[in-house]
């Protein structure tokens, strides 16, 4: 007899002991807690034949977009392929084929696809709306999630994680005042959700609402941060929210405790301590050592050529640090990846080279190099990925060089653009 899920998929291979782990390795990851792998590895221990288990492990190890991950994710994926599969495994086989040859956008299709077949599959809505946010797709970021919300009511397993992405689409293209609704009512019903509370964190960010914020955060911070996986860039937001009131000693104490202090290894923590840093140095303050740490843990994806995102986040490390030999491995990494055939190439060509190398011009003096660099991307950023909130550094960088340039008619059109948007 074939198993299915709990919202009534059928799962090749399962047993019952592996569908109870299966099920709590999806919960894990719709609320970014706990260690989704060892549970899908336990699955697996239970049921060998689990296609989806090696599917789902496979999409874990691609969607931190560390390069790392990309072996254990082929094997998984090599292994679900030897295994009979229903028509929607199949489909999360061929998504993940996609992005294993750097292929985001068709990954993104065909999740999309898979999503109008299967609207109640949170786990290719989740990778879907993940890729969405990579390729720096708002509008995706909204629709993936909308269409499939007809079939969606609380009653049914996720609904909570539904909400949550539906929240930070909604907020990624404008729509604060239902984004907002939606991301509480998310994590009214999941306190745990990481996802649908940082929805939230970023409306009150885009509105400039700092103080509210503060409050935010810090009134659910055991839901958000309790073994989480996501737990770092929730404090990120916080620090941000710090930040855009001036205060400086409550976020340096963040910035020493949960977003550099554990050394993660993990990519997008790294992001958020790299981002965080570059803020605080743009305001003139001091961050001593603190790059030197965070630049040898990015010294490995020098090398990588994966996502155009980091490789701009590594720079801010390296010319933080002096590190001229990672900074120039890491231009010649991009050199080559414009060459290679695959999504990043495109990232790269049309914001990320320019935006790498602005950080290095920055870095070095060279405030009116930075200024042709950016002008030309700033309107064009997110075809290189990030939130509106992580691409606000480029903005932050282009005013500060337009300063320190002497251009001082541009750098107050900038502030005026800016006040404006922020009212």
């Amino acid at each position: 007899m074939t198993l299915e899920d709990s919202a009534g998929h059928a799962l090749s291979g399962a047993t019952p002991t592996a569908l109870d782990v299966l099920e709590t390795a999806l919960h894990q990851f719709r609320c970014f807690i706990g260690d989704p792998v060892a549970s899908l590895d336990a699955a697996l221990a239970a049921a060998p034949e689990l296609a989806m288990g090696h599917l789902f492990k496979a999409w874990l190890h691609l969607l931190g977009t560390d390069p790392a991950g990309t072996p254990v994710a082929q094997e998984a994926l090599r292994q679900a392929q030897a295994l009979p599969m229903t028509e929607r495994e199949r489909g999360h086989a061929t998504a993940l084929g996609h992005l294993l040859q750097g292929r985001w956008r068709a990954a993104g299709r065909t999740l999309e696809d898979l999503s109008i077949l299967y609207p109640l599959d949170t786990l290719a809505l989740q990778a879907g709306h993940q890729i969405d946010f990579f390729t720096g797709d708002s509008r995706m970021l909204h629709d993936r999630i909308a269409r499939a919300m007809p079939a969606w009511h609380r009653s049914i397993t996720g609904y909570h994680a539904v909400l949550g992405m539906l929240a930070f689409g909604l907020e990624e293209t404008g729509r604060y005042s239902r984004a907002e609704r939606v991301g509480r009512q998310c994590v009214e019903l999941e306190p745990r959700d990481g996802w649908g509370q940082h929805a939230v964190a970023h409306v009150l960010e885009m509105q400039n609402r700092r103080q509210e914020g503060v409050a935010w955060m810090r009134g659910n911070c055991a839901g958000w941060s309790a073994d989480s996986f996501f737990a770092v860039h929730n404090w990120w937001h916080l620090a941000l929210f710090h930040l855009g009131q001036d205060q400086i000693d409550e976020v340096l104490a963040l910035v020493d405790g949960p977003i550099c202090g554990g050394a993660s290894q993990v990519v997008v923590d790294m992001i958020d301590a790299s981002a965080m840093l570059w803020r605080l140095q743009l305001r003139g303050v001091d961050v001593g050592q603190r790059w030197h740490a965070l630049a040898e843990r990015w010294t490995r994806l020098a090398g990588a050529g994966h996502y155009a995102f980091n490789d701009m986040h590594a720079m801010m490390a390296f010319m933080g640090s002096g590190r001229a030999d990672g900074a120039a491995a890491l231009l010649a990494t991009q050199a080559a990846a414009l060459l290679a055939d695959n999504d990043n190439a495109g990232f790269t060509r049309d914001v990320g080279h320019a935006a790498t190398r602005a950080i290095q011009s920055h870095a070095e003096g060279r405030y009116a190099h930075a200024v042709d660099l950016l002008r030309p991307v700033r309107n064009i950023a997110h075809r290189f990925g990030g939130s509106h909130a992580q691409r606000d550094l480029l903005d932050l960088t282009l005013i500060d060089a337009a300063q320190r340039s002497g251009q001082q008619p541009l750098a107050q059109a900038l502030l005026d653009e800016r006040a404006s948007a922020q009212a």
